[in-house]
């Protein structure tokens, strides 16, 4: 009888590993759109970073390419937008409180939740490669959690999750289905008049990519069209929209001769500007211009008219921030007590510091750090730069206040503070000053929106100081 033939070994070492040496886990091959993606939401949470500054300096340092790049722009700024949506339904697909999870679990979690849910990645592939996402950044254990949490979260599309999930109240629900707190919801629908089908389209409108805006500063508009690409922007005179691509590719940005910048925030900055003035018009001052891209238009502005500006930045490396945009005088100095004359300023712009709820699709992680509880702090702040800036503002100049903010506690209520405090005050209707926009509103104020405007939610009143 003839034997058997013998088993062959598999491939690969034979017996057990050598003594006082674990055995080798196979590592996932490297993975650099979700790594890169991994690593924004890393620092968010680690170092309370922003995540508009962190990931271009990591893609070049790593040098995606341009695929794995938009991959990785999607995934860490979707995923950090949409926060609050996936919390919701992880929470259905686990055992425990989220909280209880290890931070870089949940990281994990929420990039494969989203590309389940929000991305066309097909589910085997986002599963399978968040599981190997989690063995390079955690170890084996954590990694079998994420693969049955995420088969779980599969089981059913966004809406069919969000069908499940939809709570009673129909502003909760609208904030769930476009991924934002109760309390920033309850502040658009307040801005817009309780009307909650503009205040979905508000929020669609915040939770979408937002374009690119640059501004022309001390080059003409067609030079810097020829440049860059895109289209001119609808409303600012020195506005260029890009739907994709790097600014800093443009030789004009890169110089200072254009930047960077919201349409809003141009058309707020040129508002002042266009404010009509009786008497001299010498003297501009930018009271709070950290980051410095209002303080750079109007310092090109005003040198265009024989004026000169002066910024004011209270934070030193925000100041230095000024001074790189190219503005020509910068100082470091609390705007509440601005160190100029009493009464010797023609023009001046008080962008105040604020919640920054108008420019959330800019900030995709600002919506949930973020709480009501910042308010109160921020609308004394606002009150007293109000103060310093009427004490600096000559008799028959303008003020322009400014918020990137609809909040009604940061806007209607601090401009009527003001304006009982001081009876020498007027209100300017602020819409002739930014001619060719439309749905401006009643005034005098003006409240501007991505879903009417394409622009961040900025807000504009434009003070007079009465002639004595």
């Amino acid at each position: 009888m003839t034997p058997p033939p013998a088993r062959r070994r598999p491939p690969g070492p034979r017996g057990p590993a050598p003594r006082g040496r674990a055995p080798q886990l196979r590592r996932p091959p490297p993975d650099p759109a979700r790594e890169a993606a991994y690593d924004v939401l890393k620092a968010v949470r680690e170092r309370d970073a922003y995540a508009n500054l962190v990931l271009p300096g990591l893609l070049r340092e790593r040098r995606l390419d341009a695929r794995d790049a938009a991959f990785a722009t999607e995934l860490a700024y979707g995923a950090l937008r949409a926060q609050g949506q996936l919390d919701a339904v992880l929470q259905e697909c686990v055992d425990r409180p989220l909280a209880q999870l290890d931070p870089p679990v949940l990281d994990v979690l929420r990039l494969g939740a989203y590309q389940l849910l929000r991305t066309r990645t097909a589910p085997h592939a986002a599963v399978s490669a968040t599981v190997d996402l989690a063995r390079r950044v955690t170890t084996a254990g954590p990694a079998a959690l994420v693969n049955a949490v995420l088969r779980k979260v599969a089981a059913r599309d966004l809406d069919g999750w969000l069908d499940a999930l939809a709570p009673a109240d129909p502003l909760a629900d609208v904030a769930l289905r476009t991924s934002h707190p109760r309390w920033v919801a309850s502040a658009f629908r307040d801005a817009l008049r309780g009307d909650l089908d503009e205040t979905r389209a508000a929020l669609e409108a915040d939770d979408a990519r937002p374009e690119v805006h640059l501004v022309a500063r001390r080059l003409p508009r067609d030079e810097l069209l020829a440049a860059a690409g895109g289209a001119a922007g609808p409303w600012s005179p020195r506005a260029v929209r890009l739907a994709e691509g790097d600014p800093g590719r443009v030789a004009a940005v890169r110089d200072g001769r254009a930047g960077v910048q919201d349409e809003g925030s141009q058309l707020v900055a040129l508002a002042l500007a266009a404010a009509p003035l009786d008497g001299p018009d010498r003297l501009w001052l930018d009271l709070c211009a950290g980051p410095g891209g209002k303080a750079a238009l109007l310092d090109a502005v005003a040198a265009e008219r024989g004026a000169r500006l002066l910024a004011l930045e209270v934070q030193p490396h925000r100041a230095r921030l000024v001074a790189r945009a190219g503005v020509t005088t910068v100082v470091t100095a609390d705007g509440r007590r601005p160190p100029v004359a009493p009464g010797s300023v023609d023009r001046l712009l008080l962008d105040a510091p604020c919640s920054g709820l108008g420019a959330l699709r800019r900030r995709p992680e600002a919506r949930w750090r973020r709480t009501p509880a910042d308010l109160p702090g921020l609308t004394r702040l606002q009150g007293e730069l109000l103060d310093g800036a009427v004490e600096a503002l000559r008799p028959g100049g303008v003020l322009a206040y400014v918020t990137c903010s609809p909040h009604l506690a940061e806007t209607l209520v601090p401009v009527g503070d003001a304006l009982r405090r001081h009876p020498g005050l007027e209100q300017l209707d602020a819409r002739p000053l930014l001619p060719g926009v439309p749905a401006l509103g009643d005034g005098p104020a003006v409240q501007l929106w991505p879903h009417r405007h394409g622009t961040d939610a900025m807000f504009l009143a434009v003070l007079r100081k009465r002639d004595r």
